[in-house]
């Protein structure tokens, strides 16, 4: 009976030391140990690439224990080469994540079959965006004031790919504006563009926020060679709002702007399309995706680590320092299904799309 009773005493502690084991596995930190990759899905030096190497330097701190965080860029084709590559080959453990920007409008406007669907994708937070727009101060007859674009001749738009958001942003604006202009695209990022404004080869252009108060205002705006425009407003499809980026700017909005010059608030199907594509683009600029098939795991502590990251000290002196605003992240259980509802637009108004894209002046 004593050897019964110390036996089962044995299993007990035996069962309950496996226990202990098995709740301080399933506690242990997801990233401890791990190597994580950020890939970045534009060029070195661009707004995204700013944004993204401050992104990861501070969210690191918050997932706990990754023996080490490498930032990777994978530039081309308007950004699908990255977003293709996180969905088609890098590994599915959460090791591997996108800090993109254009996805939503590509996908929406680029409906060609790909070998993983977008809309599979495992969509963790998004970062609603604006872009500002500038102009070189010695277009014809010469830009004083921001409202002189409106008699603007000469007029060289630059582009990073005729169906990219910000390429038809662009158009858009000059074309509801009624102004005359040739389009140079396919630049492989902003920082090549902005190199051709420098050299004249186009002037006018647009930027984010961070690339352009670290770039374009202390370099081209604050010596006379370029003038600030407009910027585009936030817009969730119903309402327009200044953008947390340009919150105390003095700047207006394009809307504001087009008044301006024509006496008239925008109407019209360019200016439809133009809230159309605000909707889609501006409101998820920035996303923190990762590939299809991702551990719940992996995608809970990257969530909890974004949410602590937009409570940090530090994150918040270093891009109020760098991008003039704290970025400000919409994360949770519901950022799929937001996402993935933005993921469609009216037949007709890609139709409209296809022809303007095939359209475009040359």
């Amino acid at each position: 009976m004593w050897g019964q009773l110390r036996l089962g005493r044995i299993v007990l502690a035996a069962s309950v030391m496996a226990g202990l084991v098995g709740t301080a596995a399933a506690e242990e930190p997801y990233y401890r140990g791990k190597r994580v990759t950020i890939l970045i899905n534009y060029a070195a030096g661009g707004p995204t690439d700013i944004e993204g190497r401050l992104f990861a330097k501070h969210v690191v701190k918050h997932l706990d224990g990754p023996a080490s965080l490498i930032v990777q860029n994978m530039d081309g084709a308007g950004g699908l080469i990255g977003t293709n590559f996180l969905g088609e080959i890098a590994p599915k453990d959460g090791t591997t994540f996108g800090y993109f920007t254009g996805q939503i409008w590509r996908s929406i406007n680029d409906p060609a079959p790909r070998r993983v669907d977008f809309k599979s994708y495992e969509f963790v937070a998004y970062q609603p965006g604006t872009t500002i727009y500038f102009a070189r101060t010695d277009i014809k007859p010469g830009l004083k004031k921001p409202v002189d674009f409106g008699k603007a001749e000469g007029v060289i738009s630059g582009g990073l790919g005729a169906d990219n958001a910000k390429d038809l942003l662009l158009r858009l604006g000059l074309d509801m504006l009624g102004l005359k202009y040739k389009y140079v695209t396919s630049y492989r990022g902003s920082q090549a563009a902005r190199l051709a404004l420098q050299q004249n080869e186009i002037n006018y252009y647009a930027e984010s926020p961070p690339s352009y108060r670290s770039l374009i205002e202390p370099a081209l705006v604050k010596t006379g060679e370029a003038i600030p425009l407009f910027y585009d407003p936030g817009y969730d499809g119903e309402t327009f709002r200044t953008p947390r980026q340009m919150e105390g700017v003095d700047m207006m909005s394009f809307p504001q702007f087009y008044e301006a010059i024509k006496g008239v608030p925008p109407s019209g199907q360019l200016w439809d399309v133009y809230r159309t594509i605000l909707a889609a683009n501006g409101a998820m600029q920035r996303l923190i995706v990762m590939p299809p098939g991702v551990p719940k795991e992996a995608v809970e502590a990257m969530t909890h680590a974004i949410q602590a990251l937009e409570k940090d000290p530090e994150y918040a002196a270093e891009t109020e320092k760098v991008l003039g605003y704290q970025p400000d992240f919409v994360t949770g259980p519901m950022v799929n299904e937001r996402v993935r509802r933005q993921l469609s637009i009216p037949t007709g108004t890609r139709e409209f799309l296809a022809n303007y894209v095939k359209n475009a002046p040359r």
